[in-house]
């Protein structure tokens, strides 16, 4: 039914027979797979980064954390025999901890600030304690006679986001920092991206990056000065539990995880450890707009572009009539959405969803085609619920990937999450799980 169904023209499909039916026979397909790990529900998140050194310097918020990897690797038994991909790295925990433990990984986020992070992060284990204080100490000397580097000034949110004396003196931070050598000048301008957020009026909430003129802003060269104390500090906590001495290299790729780039090592990769974008309206793209805008894209239109070549979990996203989902539930939730169209916060859920699944069928087949055979896979999905009507997607993603020749293992709920205040009021209290799926290709 799914795959001769056209989404935005489905009236005459009896809606009273396919309700729920689909999700009640997944629910109990896979009960017997079904576990908690409670205990795992703050390290699917970056909370658990805090207090990790090099990792907790950069603020991602989507990341979950290396005490959650560092789990994985026992649980699997990996050794430096094995090949780690993370095709959607972000912030790059995986590669970071597959590094420290010797293990070969490779990093793929169609991110480019996802990408630089990831690849800059590791670069702080080969600093020596005091360089980057001095190097901070001799572009404050000569800052502010810089001519302000080039930002995408034409998009809307830099037009607000920064009282305009901040936003003159951080591009001149950057244009001196773009004057260092490597591995320092990344190094540098990933510290100043880290502050960007701190020294405007935006906080990154929710599925946007968010307006607040009440927030209290901080000084450029203050906020600077203190990220890189905080990094000089973690250079040294670092080389005190010797991660220096047991590091092993990762490759980290600008690339789309519907069409994995070129294997850039020998070998097929055996082990997946990751987390796809939830289907939850984020977009990273604008979360990461003022990161983007400092660094990675030269105007609007590239941010645009950018924002419609990620994965489609966000509202923006945009779906041709022809891209209709395979699975029977995604159908079931799409067709019970239409039915309360006039009801849902924005009426671009539906294509979101149904881009969502889209883009993630494609992913799972180009798992399937580059893992080596027996290969595992951890994945850390989430549920969401919209209108009233819960989408499973741990549960749908494992049946896709069955169809992928992959077979599931387990399915463990990491944590529950509560509904939006209007949700509950409209249709009570429903826990929706966070889960991590484990498969292994056949």
């Amino acid at each position: 039914m799914g795959q001769q169904l056209h989404l935005w023209a489905i009236e005459k499909v009896d809606h009273k027979q396919v309700l729920s039916a689909s999700r009640m026979e997944l629910e109990r397909k896979y009960a017997p797979l079904l576990c908690e790990r409670l205990d795992l529900g703050n390290y699917v998140s970056y909370t658990g980064n805090k207090q990790v050194p090099v990792l907790r310097l950069y603020r991602y918020k989507e990341a979950f954390a290396y005490p959650f990897v560092q789990e994985m690797l026992r649980n699997l038994s990996l050794s430096e025999k094995d090949f780690i991909l993370d095709p959607f790295c972000g912030l790059g925990t995986t590669v970071f901890t597959a590094g420290l433990h010797r293990i070969p990984s490779w990093g793929v986020d169609k991110l480019p600030v996802a990408v630089f992070v990831a690849s800059t992060l590791p670069l702080l284990l080969k600093m020596e304690p005091g360089q980057l204080r001095e190097a901070f100490e001799q572009l404050q000397a000569s800052v502010e006679s810089q001519s302000p580097a080039p930002v995408a000034d034409d998009v809307a949110i830099m037009k607000v986001a920064f009282p305009p004396e901040n936003l003159l003196l951080l591009r001149r931070w950057k244009a001196s920092i773009e004057r260092l050598g490597s591995p320092l000048r990344e190094v540098m301008m990933l510290l100043l991206l880290s502050i960007l957020e701190a020294c405007s009026y935006t906080s990154k909430d929710g599925q946007f990056l968010r307006l607040r003129r009440e927030k209290p802003v901080a000084h450029p060269t203050e906020a600077l000065r203190r990220k890189v104390q905080e990094a000089e500090r973690d250079i040294l906590f670092a080389r005190q539990l010797g991660w220096h001495r047991c590091w092993q290299q990762p490759v980290i790729t600008l690339g789309d995880a519907r069409q994995l780039p070129l294997l850039p090592m020998k070998g097929l990769p055996n082990v997946i450890i990751t987390s796809p974008p939830y289907v939850n309206r984020y977009d990273y793209t604008r979360s990461y707009s003022l990161e983007l805008c400092f660094a990675f894209v030269r105007n609007f239109e590239e941010l645009k572009a950018l924002r419609f070549s990620v994965l489609r979990s966000h509202i923006e996203a945009k779906v041709s009539p022809d891209e209709i989902p395979s699975h029977p539930t995604v159908v079931e939730v799409l067709l019970t959405l239409k039915q309360r169209c006039d009801r849902l916060n924005n009426p671009r859920i539906p294509a979101m969803i149904a881009g969502y699944f889209v883009d993630m069928e494609r992913v799972i087949q180009e798992w399937a085609r580059v893992l080596a055979p027996e290969a595992r896979v951890v994945m850390v999905v989430d549920n969401v619920r919209f209108e009233g009507e819960m989408l499973p997607v741990d549960l749908i993603l494992c049946d896709m990937a069955e169809q992928a020749g992959f077979g599931t293992e387990a399915i463990w709920v990491a944590r529950y999450k509560g509904n939006s205040a209007q949700q509950m009021g409209r249709y009570g209290r429903v826990p929706v799980r966070e889960s991590i799926l484990f498969w292994r290709k056949r």
